[in-house]
C-alpha cells in the first residue's frame, strides 16, 4: 500500500501580486472621477456679506462668476489696493464684461443659454459704485439673471 507523505513544513504560500496593478488603477480612476478641480484661482480677497434669505443654485454649471475685491497681497504691488474685478483667472475692467458674458454664453448649449446666471461675489467692503457699474454693463449685454454671493446668518 502507498503512503501519503505530508510535506507541509509550516510555510505560508507566497501572495500573488498579479492583480495589484489592476487594483491600483481602479483606485486611481476612482479618485480622478470623484475629485473636482478648482476652476479659477482667486486673485482677490472676498469676505462675503451675511444674508438671512439665501437659496442654493440648482445648476452651478450654468453660472459664471464675477469676483470683486481687494487684490491679494502678492498682486497689490502691480494692481494696487483698490477694489478690482476678476473674471476667470485675470483682472479685467468693466468694459471687458461684455466679452466675458459672450464667451460664457458660447460655452453653453443652445437650450441652456436662457438660464445662464451671473454670480457676483463681492467683498463686503467693496464700494457700491463698482457693483453698479458691473450691473449696468450686464444689462447692456442682456445678462439679466444676477445672483449675489452671501453667507448665511445664524
Amino acid at each position: 500500500m502507498a503512503k501519503f507523505k505530508k510535506s507541509n513544513k509550516g510555510e505560508l504560500p507566497t501572495i500573488s501580486t498579479g492583480s495589484l496593478p489592476d487594483i491600483v488603477f481602479i483606485i486611481l480612476l476612482f479618485f480622478m472621477v470623484t475629485t473636482s478641480m478648482r476652476q479659477t484661482e482667486h486673485m482677490v480677497m472676498v469676505s462675503l456679506p451675511a444674508a438671512s434669505e439665501i437659496a442654493k443654485l440648482e445648476r452651478k454649471d450654468l453660472s459664471s462668476y464675477v469676483y470683486v475685491g481687494t487684490p491679494l497681497p502678492k498682486y497689490q504691488g502691480k494692481y494696487g489696493t483698490d477694489s478690482r474685478i476678476q473674471l476667470n483667472d485675470s483682472f479685467r475692467t468693466v468694459d471687458e464684461i461684455r466679452d466675458f458674458v459672450a464667451a460664457e454664453r458660447e460655452n453653453l448649449s443652445e437650450q441652456d443659454r436662457p438660464f445662464m446666471t451671473i454670480s457676483i461675489k463681492a467683498d463686503r467692503d467693496t464700494r457700491m459704485g463698482i457693483i453698479t457699474d458691473i450691473k449696468q454693463e450686464l444689462r447692456r449685454c442682456n445678462a439679466l439673471k444676477i445672483l449675489y454671493g452671501a453667507n448665511a446668518t445664524d
